[in-house]
């Protein structure tokens, strides 16, 4: 249930007008916009993705796709003449044939949420970039032009990148790690004795999935080691998914943890690339059995965090590369639990000091330490009030730090900070230097010698634009998009309601003398926002509206960005806080919209949204009179350790906090029309979620719906499908909550 975060900081009142009528179709949208969203995957597919400095910092490499084609190529913009040149195609080097992906590598793309074609990503390294193409590799040289596939043997490649030097680039191949000299091309294998149950230079399951850890080795800075993960596999459940269009496939076999069993056990490994045995990383893995990252920069020492499984406590360790022994440089603790970060610490030039981000003040700050973690803090860097969210670059010279902050709680701004100016943080300090001032949410790629960054923003009113700036934020240029517009901006209105932020969509050709029947459009699990001043989230919910609703998302209590405490209210009470804040907000939205018919609501949502969903006909049927669930969560035992033992805590201590969380046992009190739908391949929130709650509103003797996607994952990137879920969704809701009246 991982989702890539957006900002956000309380601020006294936002309120976004809805588009003037001009900018919006005479026409409420037809069907035939939903196959150009699936098509054009959300009007994104076309802008540039990706992008990054070249070494020199006068070019940036991106890439991007046509815009209704998802296969994406290679491209290079010259910042100077302002001029783009497409570098490597997919099928210029398929020449013309077809892309093949091994299902390893489907597997590693369903954890990150790739769902196009052609190059997933790409590494730079001097005059080399290196690609990956239907499990082989291939190196394109900038300067002549020319690409030739790298020899790795056969077997499935995962994970390659380049050495720091730019002479190796390093691989997994049959569950070990291997590195390929570049001049050459002189293979050799740094770990032996990897299998499918034992294997060597892979993140497990829960670390791709819950973690945001996707690597399984690290190189060090002077390129002359290698640091990789053991994940003993033995004694995990082994679930299985199967196709039932092609019974004649064997099912896909997935270790997959849950609460209360038995988790992969993982340690840590060094080898020299001169010889020797390997040095093991040393520390309590009875009592921290997660490797939660692992940070091996130029600038700083060998260190890994470690968690305890109820996640509670994380320790920093400091490594010594000799003996495998380890040293805490600090202590992270929570009564509920501690949220994970893979970019810190942050060590300073010459490794005497570092940075660590922490919520301990309540809100995220930057804090200082000397290099021995010892005692406090020497400062705070980035105070509580900024509403911090990362940060992007450390620039040493000029004494800052950008970072990427929330200024009003659905917005994101790009801001600086002094490094090392304490006296800045006095009461009644000016705010940061805000780079990029205008409304919408920006994220920021800053070039290695900080004078340009890269800043891909949207609004309310325009999908994503990617813009180079200096580094006071003055546009430059801009990199190419040949995506298509979807011809309108929604009528969407953010507004704060109490301490909640939420959302209203007014369908084209609204009437104010209607009442309108009101769909909740829902997410409401951890580590996400969904109000947020971007534009593609409310083309779907638009659309939806055109259909006869208007349509409110809300934000309750356990999404990010505002606070420790709003975060936390949900621990153990998943089933409780969420839908408490939902049914608040709707009904005080009522009293300010008259329009909405309050009696006349449906909820629909996917994943934790999909829980939620079904949740809301099952337990307040009072406010809610019909649901669609997509892929949903019906029993958290069902689901990973990582992520449902850090919420709802360990089995079988907290056996009373799963069971009221549990969709289940509510399955004889649904009196509301529910229809449930969910990906047969899904390997994330398995089928069996959907199909257990089916058997108990069976055996109960309740009427439901089912809808199965034959084959398709947590994601459903297919345009047919899609067109054809949304199409049975809005009819689903017209059936069973009517017209405007």
């Amino acid at each position: 249930m991982h989702a890539r975060l957006l900002l956000c900081l309380v601020a006294l009142l936002i309120r976004t007008p809805a588009m003037p009528a001009e900018d919006s179709p005479v026409k409420p949208l037809d069907a035939s916009f939903l196959r150009s969203y699936a098509e054009t995957r959300g009007f994104l597919s076309g802008r540039p993705s990706r992008p990054r400095f070249s070494p020199d910092n006068k070019t940036i490499l991106f890439l991007r796709g046509e815009a209704r084609k998802g296969r994406l190529s290679l491209y290079e913009y010259d910042i100077a003449a302002k001029t783009t040149a497409e570098l490597l195609s997919p099928d210029a080097v398929l020449e013309g044939g077809d892309e093949n992906v091994t299902p390893e590598e489907k597997a590693r793309r369903e954890r990150q949420r790739i769902s196009t074609g052609g190059f997933a990503d790409y590494q730079l390294s001097g005059p080399h970039i290196l690609l990956s193409l239907s499990g082989k590799l291939y190196l394109y040289h900038r300067t002549t032009k020319k690409v030739v596939e790298v020899p790795t043997g056969k077997g499935t490649i995962l994970d390659p990148k380049f050495s720091p030097d730019g002479r190796s680039i390093s691989f997994v191949r049959d569950n070990d790690v291997f590195r390929l000299s570049v001049e050459g091309f002189v293979e050799t294998r740094v770990t032996t004795g990897g299998t499918s149950i034992v294997t060597h230079g892979l993140a497990e399951f829960v670390a791709q999935e819950e973690m945001d850890r996707f690597a399984g080795y690290w190189w060090s800075p002077d390129s002359k080691a290698i640091v990789w993960e053991e994940a003993d596999h033995t004694g995990v459940e082994v679930w299985h998914v199967a196709d039932p269009l092609r019974p004649d496939v064997a099912p896909q076999a997935q270790y997959y943890p849950r609460p209360g069993k038995k988790n992969v056990k993982v340690r840590l490994a060094i080898s020299r690339l001169d010889g020797g045995k390997p040095v093991w990383v040393e520390w309590n893995r009875e009592a921290y059995e997660y490797l939660a990252a692992v940070k091996w920069d130029a600038t700083g020492p060998l260190t890994i965090q470690v968690q305890d499984r109820k996640q509670q406590k994380l320790l920093l360790l400091l490594v010594d590369l000799a003996t495998g022994t380890t040293s805490r440089l600090l202590e992270e603790t929570d009564p509920a639990w501690v949220n994970l970060r893979q970019d810190i610490p942050i060590w300073l030039a010459g490794g005497k000091a570092f940075l660590w981000q922490t919520e301990r003040h309540g809100m995220p700050v930057i804090e200082r330490y000397t290099a021995d973690g010892k005692g406090q803090p020497a400062d705070i860097i980035v105070p509580a009030k900024d509403g911090l969210v990362e940060v992007i670059s450390i620039d040493e010279s000029r004494n800052e730090v950008v970072f990427t902050a929330d200024i009003d709680s659905s917005a994101t701004r790009v801001c600086v900070r002094p490094l090392s100016e304490p006296k800045l943080l006095k009461p009644g300090s000016d705010r940061p230097e805000i780079l990029t001032p205008e409304a919408g949410v920006s994220s920021v790629v800053v070039a290695p010698d900080h004078s340009t960054m890269i800043v891909t923003r949207t609004t309310l009113g325009e999908l994503p634009v990617t813009t180079v700036r200096d580094r006071k934020g003055a546009i430059l240029g801009t990199l190419p998009s040949v995506a298509e517009s979807p011809g309108f901006r929604p009528r969407v209105e953010v507004s704060k309601v109490g301490e909640h932020y939420a959302s209203v969509v007014l369908p084209h050709g609204f009437d104010a003398a209607k009442k309108y029947p009101v769909i909740v459009d829902v997410y409401g699990g951890p580590h996400h926002l969904h109000v947020v001043q971007s534009m593609r989230n409310w083309l779907l919910p638009q659309w939806v509206a055109d259909r006869g609703f208007i349509v409110v998302a809300v934000e309750n209590r356990g999404t990010p960005r505002r606070g420790r405490d709003w975060e936390r209210a949900i621990y153990q009470k998943f089933g409780q806080v969420p839908m408490d804040d939902q049914v608040a907000v709707l009904k005080r939205l009522g009293k300010t919209h008259p329009a909405m018919d309050l009696d006349r609501v449906g909820m629909v949502g996917w994943s934790f949204g999909g829980y939620m969903s079904a949740l809301s006909v099952l337990s307040r049927p009072d406010v809610f009179k019909a649901a669609v669930a997509g892929a949903p969560v019906t029993d958290w035992e069902d689901y990973d350790t990582h992520y449902t033992e850090r919420y709802m805590g360990l089995l079988p201590e907290s056996q009373a906090a799963y069971a009221k969380s549990s969709l289940l046992p509510l399955a004889a009190k649904l009196s509301r029309p529910l229809l449930l739908i969910h990906g047969t391949a899904d390997d994330n929130v398995y089928f069996r979620h959907s199909l257990r709650l089916a058997s108990a509103l069976i055996r109960e003797g309740r009427d439901f719906e089912i809808l199965p996607l034959p084959g398709l994952t947590h994601m459903v990137p297919d345009p047919v499908i899609m067109e054809r879920m949304w199409t049975r969704t809005t009819g689903f809701f017209r059936k069973h909550l009517g017209s405007p009246e």
